[in-house]
């Protein structure tokens, strides 16, 4: 059983930047690739970047390419994913998600989530 707490999230001027935080419970988190959703009001949840066990491969949507990055510290049973040239458009709750499949594919479940850290840039 993993548990996920995001935090960082905020008010933010477009053209800023934010940087959430996911802490994992459990003592297996190096094991979880590891995930940041997004859903914007109305809209269906995407996923906006992903990171692999080791944080050796990563996986980013076209909406954040660019201007994102995801990392974890395994040692502090945390991940992150950093935001630049923030966008109206990116106004959204952020969820973090473990998945006990490896990889990075867009196809795989994620058995874990958070619950969701709001994110609203202004224009």
């Amino acid at each position: 059983q993993v548990q996920l707490v995001e935090s960082g999230g905020g008010l933010v001027q477009a053209g800023g930047s934010l940087r959430l935080s996911c802490a994992a419970s459990g003592r297996t988190f190096d094991s979880y690739s590891m995930a940041w959703f997004r859903q914007p009001p109305g809209k269906e949840r995407e996923r906006v970047a992903a990171i692999s066990w080791s944080g050796g491969s990563t996986s980013y949507a076209d909406s954040v390419k660019g201007r994102s990055t995801i990392s974890r510290d395994n040692a502090k049973n945390t991940v992150y994913l950093q935001i630049d040239n923030l966008k109206p458009e990116d106004t959204a709750v952020y969820y973090c998600a473990a998945s006990r499949f490896p990889g990075i594919a867009v196809t795989i479940k994620y058995d874990y989530w958070g619950q969701g850290t709001q994110v609203t840039v202004s224009s």
